[in-house]
């Protein structure tokens, strides 16, 4: 049986060489439109390869997966991250986990899982032919078995030849990036970082928290980008312009009021511009305590009257800020859209219409937030369609 992959990137490797392993008879090749293989992997994690996640922190998989969560619940008790990290410390590449639960190669360069892939590959005699770009089913008639890997598509055109197949194709749109935030106040504590927010769009349900960071054209950092996961066709369809809700504190209205009083209480003549709340950024707080009492910033806390507080518990809460696009983020490629669940077998992914075609990866309509989700995601997608091929009676023939 010959099998083709489309894409050779790492949903695409890494569906190659289970299959391999699994079926050393099976015809593997792959078709990679450029010059050089896995190019998202060499740049993800900012070159280090953010390869999957511990998934101990994570208290549902819709929080983590806004769109396939139910997919992926299905997949992970077949190939999760325990099975992921078994995986690439038996095929040579030792893996280390952050406090964040993150996981990355022991190196911190993308370069080894890279070498993995490559290596393994060739020694299994998987067929790589570069700069083959396949537009159509026809190119691949000799083929008893097709499986796409070709990643998020940044417009629908480049999905038009499967949806010609007769697949639904749920139009793609950018996920994952940060914020333009047209405020100069804000814009000009750049670099500032703040431990824990929470964020949200007004009118509604998209909320995300984390750790959010300041730059020179707006917001950054897991909180926004999570944000961005979440609200990926909200931000697309109000063009990405809408306000942006930032509690800085995180914490309700009655719980900020409380820390205010006990600031109060503890440091009453002490002047409010010298001790920001919560252990805020000093910077921030001033630029919030501009916000909430301009040109009261000389006070002592002794002297804040109840509208005074107030006014600053609305600044900490619920401080507004009109979005004025999209920023750049160095994985913007992560998009969300794709092959429509409801046209794949969940326990193969092979196409309902079409029983040549089997999808793994971010081509179908799955994304994950940042932390190596999405990588896990490709992993468990390419296991579960290498598992799928090596069951045919006819692989072997």
């Amino acid at each position: 049986m010959r099998v083709a992959i489309v894409g050779g990137g790492a949903a695409g490797f890494f569906l190659a060489i289970n299959l391999k392993e699994m079926c050393p008879v099976a015809d593997v090749t792959i078709f990679e439109s450029a010059l050089r293989p896995l190019r998202k992997v060499a740049v993800s994690g900012g070159g280090r390869c953010n390869c999957t996640n511990t998934f101990r922190s994570v208290r549902s998989l819709e929080s983590v997966y806004p769109r396939g969560a139910r997919l992926m619940r299905r997949l992970l008790k077949t190939f999760g991250p325990e099975q992921a990290y078994s995986w690439f410390e038996s095929h040579g590449v030792p893996l280390v986990v952050q406090a964040d639960e993150c996981v990355f190669p022991q190196t911190q360069d993308s370069q080894a899982i890279i070498d993995c892939f490559l290596c393994h590959a060739r020694n299994l005699g998987v067929k790589l032919i570069l700069q083959s770009r396949i537009s159509s089913l026809g190119e691949l008639a000799d083929f008893d078995a097709v499986c796409i890997t070709v990643g998020g598509q940044p417009r629908a055109e480049g999905l038009q030849w499967l949806a010609d197949c007769g697949l639904h194709i749920e139009p793609p749109v950018p996920s994952l990036f940060a914020l333009s935030i047209a405020d100069a106040s804000l814009r000009s504590l750049m670099g500032t970082v703040v431990e824990q927010v929470e964020m949200g769009l007004p009118g509604t349900k998209h909320v995300a928290s984390g750790t959010l960071l300041i730059t020179h054209w707006g917001v950054s950092g897991p909180a926004t980008l999570r944000l961005s996961s979440y609200a990926a066709r909200h931000l697309h369809d109000c063009q990405y312009a809408c306000p942006l809700r930032i509690n800085w504190l995180a914490m309700n209205d009655e719980q900020t009021l409380s820390l205010l009083h006990k600031t109060m209480q503890e440091h009453r003549r002490k002047l409010l511009s010298s001790l920001a709340p919560g252990g805020l950024p000093q910077r921030l707080w001033h630029h919030l305590l501009q916000r909430a009492l301009p040109e009261r910033g000389e006070k002592r806390w002794a002297e804040l009257s109840r509208r005074d507080l107030n006014r600053m518990v609305n600044t900490l809460s619920n401080d507004t800020y009109p979005i004025s696009g999209r920023g750049i983020f160095k994985e913007e490629f992560v998009t969300c859209g794709g092959v429509s669940l409801a046209d794949v077998n969940p326990a193969t992914l092979q196409s309902r219409k079409n029983p040549r075609l089997y999808f793994a990866g971010e081509v179908l309509d799955i994304d994950g937030v940042t932390g190596g989700f999405n990588f896990q995601a490709a992993w468990s997608t390419a296991y579960a369609v290498a598992t799928a091929l090596a069951r045919r009676d006819d692989l072997s023939q």
